[in-house]
């Protein structure tokens, strides 16, 4: 878990510089260009980027790819030792929660894998539908992380708050 969340971070600082380049070209960073919802609103941003905003995002989309299977990573074992914990203080339906919260990270990850993919095809033009596919998986992803975080803050919650079921 520690290589996992060391390599996060790393990647999260490696991409960066990418961000900052494309904010300086006076558009959004790469967030907004995920959730554009359509070829419109893609195309004002790509028109804001010009080339050098271009680039940076190709950049941060490349090594995203890393990032999100550090994250993925990161997320899967986190949950999995939550879930575990809770089976060991004898909280079986949360236990039980953790056979499906386990696959949070992993669909996480794998959303925005496909996000980067319809977002790298919007900036080469491959297609009209593309910025609205990065955008729906862009949102699944988002929705992915916001119930991987809501299972880990419960249960560490849990973990300071509840006694376990044993020592009942």
């Amino acid at each position: 878990m520690v290589a996992a969340g060391l390599a996060t971070v790393a990647l999260l600082l490696a991409m960066s510089p990418a961000e900052d380049r494309m904010t300086e070209t006076g558009g959004p960073g790469i967030v907004p260009f995920e959730l554009t919802g359509g070829q419109h609103r893609a195309d004002e941003i790509l028109a804001e980027w010009g080339e050098a905003g271009k680039d940076a995002a190709r950049e941060s989309l490349w090594i995203d790819f890393g990032f999100l299977l550090a994250y993925g990573a990161l997320l899967t074992l986190a949950l999995r030792a939550v879930r575990d914990m809770a089976g060991t203080r004898g909280w079986d339906r949360f236990h039980a929660t953790g056979a499906v919260a386990v696959w949070l990270g992993v669909a996480a990850a794998a959303c925005d894998a496909l996000e980067n993919v319809f977002l790298l095809l919007t900036i080469a033009g491959a297609g009209s539908a593309c910025p609205l596919l990065a955008t729906i998986f862009a949102a699944c992803k988002f929705a992915f992380l916001a119930a991987s975080i809501a299972y880990l803050v419960a249960g560490l919650t849990m973990r300071f708050v509840v006694k376990p079921i044993r020592e009942i």
